[in-house]
Formats: C-alpha cells, structure tokens, sequence
C-alpha cells in the first residue's frame, strides 16, 4: 500500500509548480525523501533552491493543501537546508523540462562550474 500511495504523493507534487523556475517541485529535485506514515499520513522532507527562497512558507502549504484536497491525507512537512539542493537532484523530467524552458542543460552547467572552481 505505502508504494501506491507514494506514486500518487509523487503525482501531486508533480502538479504544484515553482512559480520561479516554472517547474514542478519532484522533479526539481526539492523532495528528499517522502514517508508514508499511514494512510492518511505522509512525512516529506524537501529544501529550497536557495537558502533565502522567497517562497519558503508558500511551498510547503502547497503540498500540504494539495495532498489534503487530492488525497485526502495530511502531510507534516520537515525543511532540509543539508545537503544544500544542486541541480544534480533534478529528475531526468525535470533537466528536459528546464532545457525546454531555458534553453540550457543545467546540469552540464552546474558540472562545468564546478570543474572551473576546482581548477
């Protein structure tokens, strides 16, 4: 049961919407981690692309609100600022959905700055 409810967590999240970056937050990487607590309950840990994101108390009410409205369970939501979120966590959606958006491969980019710094 808890492997269904997960997909149909994932299903939601992937409906709400950085209004920043205009990608869902699945798979822009910023859920860490979701357990299934019961059926009626859900623990998800998520961060933010930045540690001053402007949408830190926006996001989390809109998982908690679409959860509750789609699914009809709650959700307790825990912040994690480490790891600090990279590009890296971006699902293989999410990097397609930004060269789409963007017109660049953010991972390639963020490889590439990293490779620079350790120059």
């Amino acid at each position: 049961m808890s492997e269904e409810l997960k997909k149909k967590i994932v299903e939601v999240l992937e409906t709400i919407t950085d209004p920043e970056i205009g990608i869902d937050v699945y798979n822009l990487g910023l859920i860490y981690d979701i357990q299934v607590v019961n059926d009626k309950t859900v623990k998800i840990t998520m961060s933010f692309t930045t540690m001053f994101c402007p949408l830190a108390s926006t996001l989390p009410l809109m998982i908690i609100d679409a959860l509750k409205e789609k699914l009809g369970i709650d959700a307790d939501i825990d912040i994690a600022y480490d790891p600090p979120w990279t590009p890296l966590r971006m699902t293989e959606k999410g990097r397609v959905l930004f060269k789409e958006r963007f017109g660049y491969d953010i991972v390639e980019e963020y490889a590439r700055s990293q490779q620079e710094t350790r120059e």
